[in-house]
């Protein structure tokens, strides 16, 4: 991507990064934003950096949001992409790590993020489980609904969260493996409350 000598950074995606579609610049009438010119450049780097996604559930929610925009992205797509590779640059070493500790123990953090989508209003949902100390599940998705209060959002979020955690329970059952079903389930629930 041209990038070794560029400028490292902190996070991979800006949450305050409102990116939108070219139909959006159209109808508000915002210039300066064109569509590129080569898209398969765009759809070559989100492709890697979704398969980079396996290991590095850090840059998740940028990538997700990244996608969106395959079919026609823009200058502004192309350069929220570069920030995550400049992010990986700057955290080579971050990914999954095994623990060797023994442990039968699912462990539960899901959050959501009401209104987090500028064109289609609905929330972002992330979550993430463990099995002692080792990640084995995450995700961040749009919900497929707009959710009219934060607490709606968020009992929608735990609901994703624990329909993942019961099929993991079943896989683990499946594979003669015991696991405690005392699951903490931690939310940001001072909204849901």
């Amino acid at each position: 991507m041209g990038l070794s000598g560029a400028k490292l950074v902190a996070t991979p995606l800006d949450m305050n990064t409102k990116l939108t579609p070219v139909e959006h610049a159209k109808i508000s009438g915002l210039d300066g934003d064109e569509e590129l010119a080569d898209k398969e450049t765009y759809q070559k780097l989100v492709g890697k950096l979704l398969y980079l996604t396996l290991t590095r559930p850090d840059i998740c929610y940028g990538v997700q949001t990244l996608s969106q925009y395959m079919q026609q992205p823009k200058r502004s797509h192309m350069k929220g992409g570069l920030i995550i590779v400049r992010y990986i640059k700057n955290q080579p070493g971050l990914g999954i790590l095994m623990s060797n500790k023994q442990s039968n123990n699912l462990q539960a953090f899901c959050d959501t993020d009401w209104g987090a989508c500028p064109n289609t209003r609905r929330p972002v949902t992330g979550f993430l489980v463990k099995h002692g100390d080792t990640l084995i599940a995450w995700k961040s998705k749009k919900q497929s609904t707009v959710s009219r209060s934060s607490a709606e959002a968020e009992y929608r979020s735990m609901a994703s969260t624990v329909a993942e955690i019961i099929w993991i329970t079943g896989l683990f059952r499946e594979l003669g493996e015991e696991v405690n079903m005392l699951v903490d389930l931690l939310c940001d629930s001072k909204s849901a409350l």
